[in-house]
């Protein structure tokens, strides 16, 4: 088998892992802060390809010139799905979390769908067919630009998380709701953020995504259910899981399509998923309960 076969896979799958991990990353904020899941995360990909689209169509704005507008857009929307929706649901039983966010998932597919069609869309960008090479391998320049933006907006979530006094609010209430609020914390404020920064990370992903992917309406499914193998296989709630675990599925995914079958790459992602949490039931660096 030639070597540089499996290195060029492996960085292909390197680079689209980046994007994963981005998505989950947003997925896990929101479940470690509100201790809940988010089944509309994918759809919220969705709308960021969408909002990049529109403005590259309309307005003219690529899309990575444009990553600071939809990350505004995309906030502002977060909290508002918070503050109309979410929050009528806060202290109920997790069956009515899961019905909100799969019925906002619906939702958000249809309303689309009414909006601009089932056609494929598609983002043309100067560096869409660009490609950098090096020693017999190529890097697709959208990739490694999704990869390059993926991990600078980990780190800063992280040094947020950490560094920042609503971070710090934040983390508090992850910890102890209770508690937090015995501190002077409000923890509803705390959750319109998280679900805010959570739908930021997903519209950001779509936003990268646009160069190698068609937009249409179920794209979100795609990376609905990606996500949610990545955050449970790096441990539900743990940011430096989200991330490995998004860059090994990534990796699986391109090998295992690669050498076996495109069609049969998520099959390799799930028997991985499996087989970890066979051995560690918590995930990569989850706790447990």
């Amino acid at each position: 088998m030639d070597s540089t076969i499996i290195l060029q896979t492996t960085l292909n799958g390197l680079m689209i892992g980046g994007v994963y991990a981005l998505v989950a990353v947003g997925l896990t904020l929101i479940f470690g802060v509100m201790k809940i899941v988010n089944f509309a995360q994918g759809e919220f990909v969705m709308l960021g390809m969408y909002v990049s689209w529109a403005l590259a169509t309309f307005v003219g704005i690529g899309p990575y010139p444009g990553l600071l507008i939809v990350a505004v857009i995309m906030f502002v929307g977060g909290w508002l799905t918070f503050k109309l929706l979410i929050i009528r649901i806060i202290g109920k039983s997790d069956e009515a979390f899961i019905l909100l966010t799969l019925g906002l998932s619906i939702f958000l597919q249809n309303i689309t769908l009414l909006a601009f069609g089932a056609d494929y869309l598609t983002v043309t960008t100067t560096v869409k067919d660009a490609a950098i090479r090096f020693g017999g391998l190529a890097i697709s320049l959208p990739r490694l630009i999704a990869f390059g933006v993926a991990l600078v907006m980990v780190a800063a979530l992280t040094l947020f998380l950490n560094r920042t006094d609503t971070g710090r609010a934040m983390r508090a209430t992850a910890e102890s709701r209770e508690v937090a609020t015995l501190l002077g914390i409000d923890p509803v404020s705390c959750f319109a953020v998280a679900f805010g920064v959570g739908t930021v990370m997903a519209g950001i992903a779509g936003v990268l995504l646009t160069p190698m992917f068609y937009v249409y309406p179920g794209v979100g499914t795609l990376f609905n259910t990606t996500a949610f193998i990545v955050v449970v296989l790096g441990g539900m709630g743990s940011l430096t899981g989200a991330l490995v675990g998004g860059l090994l599925i990534g990796i699986v995914e391109a090998l295992g399509g690669t050498f076996v079958s495109l069609d049969l790459s998520q099959l390799f992602a799930f028997l991985i998923f499996l087989a970890v949490l066979f051995v560690r039931p918590s995930g990569l660096f989850g706790r447990s309960a």
